[in-house]
């Protein structure tokens, strides 16, 4: 398939800026044999008792740093942090950037440029007495493009773009169908029967960048970096078992669960980075059902989302969510997708 394969035409409007208030208010697509409209609340009717949710525990930091390098004003978005614990980042002004320049974000923090690589991405060693502090102190939020903030972030943006399970911190943008959870709707889930488990995929800066290539197979994923434990994968792995279905909460999840199967659906614990590409033609090894949000097109996620429940099937979801007024990408309304 070519990368105009999936593309649609979404009106600007349709774009959310905000995430619906409460969180579980959201409006939620069930993309099955039809197509039924719902909200977040309903979600535990739409699942069976002794069904598993996998969610993402991953934290989103304030990923964004302004440095100076001389007089040279250089931006920096982190992707991963790698097994060193060295940072690949996303460079702007990176033509001013050698390996072995120091990079001063403020007099106590500091980076030294190790590696300088094509397409504007490079190695980072940063010096600080307290990275996590220092970032609090000196990032920002790397909001997705398309939420404008033209007078800048908002203190709504901070708690907004973060979910109710965010504990591990490493994350550059949020999985956003985590974000349509409360206390309240895992309450309700809970009694419902529904299990949790967990992982994290910390989610890169890649995730912003578009698929520059008609041929979507000559695209490169960015690599991420995940963990799923001996734990959760025995959960998995039983739950499977017990003839339970698995739903993974957002693409992140999903892409981590097939990372870590076997090819007969067996779950491995995981602690690595990933830089699986799904696309229609792949054949899942362990999701049931998907809970995700409605993506951009051309991007990789609207190439996952179809090869999880078939490309016409999709293609007449985002039309009836568009014709039905929902709300798309990561502050809107959600779908809960059957495995094709």
């Amino acid at each position: 398939m070519q990368l105009s394969d999936f593309g649609y035409d979404l009106p600007p409007e349709r774009i959310a800026t905000s995430p619906a208030r409460p969180r579980d208010s959201a409006r939620l697509l069930h993309v099955g044999k039809t197509l039924t409209d719902h909200t977040i609340r309903d979600l535990p009717s739409l699942l069976t008792p002794g069904d598993l949710l996998v969610i993402n525990n991953t934290k989103v930091i304030p990923a964004q740093l302004t440095a100076m390098r001389g007089g040279a004003r250089i931006g920096i978005t982190l992707d991963r942090q790698l097994p060193d614990g060295t940072w690949r980042v996303l460079l702007r002004n990176a033509r001013r950037v050698k390996p072995g320049d120091e990079l001063t974000i403020d007099p106590a923090f500091t980076a030294q440029v190790l590696e300088v690589f094509d397409g504007g991405t490079a190695k980072l060693n940063f010096i600080a007495d307290d990275f996590y502090a220092a970032l609090a102190r000196a990032g920002a939020l790397a909001l997705p493009p398309y939420i404008a903030r033209p007078e800048g972030l908002t203190p709504e943006d901070e708690r907004d773009y973060q979910t109710m399970f965010a504990a591990e911190k490493g994350a550059v943008a949020a999985p956003t169908a985590g974000l349509h959870f409360t206390p309240e709707l895992v309450a309700a889930l809970t009694a419902r029967g529904i299990e949790f488990a967990e992982l994290t995929l910390h989610v890169g800066a890649g995730t912003f960048l578009p698929v520059r290539t008609e041929n979507i197979s000559e695209h490169k994923m960015h690599a991420e970096r995940g963990i799923l434990s001996q734990a959760t994968a025995d959960k998995i792995n039983a739950a499977r078992a017990g003839g339970s279905k698995i739903t993974p909460v957002g693409t992140t999840a999903l892409r981590l669960l097939e990372s870590a199967a076997l090819p007969d659906g067996t779950v491995q614990p995981f602690d690595g980075e990933t830089d699986i590409f799904i696309v229609p033609g792949y054949e899942f090894k362990v999701a049931d059902r998907l809970l995700t949000n409605f993506h951009l097109p051309h991007s990789t996620l609207l190439m996952l989302v179809s090869a999880f429940a078939g490309v016409e099937k999709i293609r007449a979801a985002y039309a009836h969510a568009i014709g039905a007024k929902y709300r798309f990408y990561s502050y809107g309304d959600a779908c809960l997708l059957e495995r094709a």
